[in-house]
Formats: structure tokens, sequence, C-alpha cells
């Protein structure tokens, strides 16, 4: 099933749909993830706080697994018009790979692959890092929303046709 609905996907050995028996390994690997941002918003990363069983229920969620170990999870909600990245993230040791990157590209194959013209997410203004990567692969700010005491950042970006089968 995975293979039929990311066929015109870029491939990224590892990368599967998840499923129900992934739940407690994403999230350790989100705990892993946002954890150091802890301290920076003097709180929990709303990541952190997510019922992934009911993610993996109505939303598109998929793993990176390398050596029986999952090191990355992206998070994906088909809105009218767009994709939005709900989550991305991947174990810190695996940071700095390209991985993130790759799964960027895939999130806007898929995207297109849907019928999808744009690609959405948000992060939390703390979260400088990832909203210097944002901007590096062309999103743009498009709104702010004050959330528990600190913003979040909306961006955007639209998307080329490209190869899509829709």
């Amino acid at each position: 099933m995975a293979e039929e609905e990311s066929a015109s996907a870029p491939r990224i050995a590892g990368l599967r749909r998840a499923s129900a028996e992934d739940v407690p390994a994403i999230a350790a690997l989100v705990r892993a993830a946002y954890s150091k941002y802890v301290p920076r918003l003097g709180r929990t990363p709303k990541p952190m706080m997510a019922d992934y069983s009911v993610s993996i229920a109505r939303h598109q969620v998929w793993v990176l697994e390398e050596k029986g170990t999952l090191i990355a999870v992206l998070e994906l909600i088909p809105d009218p018009g767009h994709l939005l990245i709900e989550n991305i993230a991947l174990l810190p040791a695996h940071q700095g790979r390209g991985l993130g990157r790759k799964l960027m590209a895939f999130a806007e194959e898929e995207a297109r692959r849907q019928g999808a013209g744009e690609m959405r997410l948000y992060t939390n203004e703390a979260f400088s890092e990832n909203l210097a990567f944002y901007k590096r692969l062309g999103y743009r700010e498009t709104d702010y929303e004050p959330f528990e005491g600190t913003e979040l950042v909306h961006l955007a970006k639209r998307l080329s046709p490209g190869h899509s089968k829709k």
C-alpha cells in the first residue's frame, strides 16, 4: 500500500507508512527530538503531547527506519489545496545527514501527487534553527498565532507542478 501511495515520490530507503505498532517508537523518537526545546519554551512542546495512535489513524504518518530503529517521523495532513506538515522529527544522532531535506522533498512530492499546489507547516518561534531550515527550502512566513506564551509561525510554499500524477 505505501508503495502505491508514494509511487512518484522520491525514494528514501527505509521510509514506510507507520502502523499502530510504531506508536511507542514514534513517541520516544519525538521525545528525543524535541526535548532540547523544553528549556527554551519552559514547557513541553506540542509534538511531545500528541497521541500518535490517533495521528496514524487520521493522518498520513511516515517513519524512516534504519537498522531496525525508527530514526524519523513525518506526519502529513491533506487539506483542500494544500498538504500540511504537522510534524517532522529526527533522532538527534541522525540530524545533519540531509535526511530532513529528503523528507521535506518527499512531502512536497506527495503533495503534488495528491493534487495539492501548496505545502504548509508551522513551528514555534523559539525553534530558530527550524525556521532557518524551512526558509532555506523556500518556505515563507504567512501568519503568526499566539500559543501558550509563545508564537507559532505559519509558513507556506507554492509548489511547481513537477511530475505529479494528478
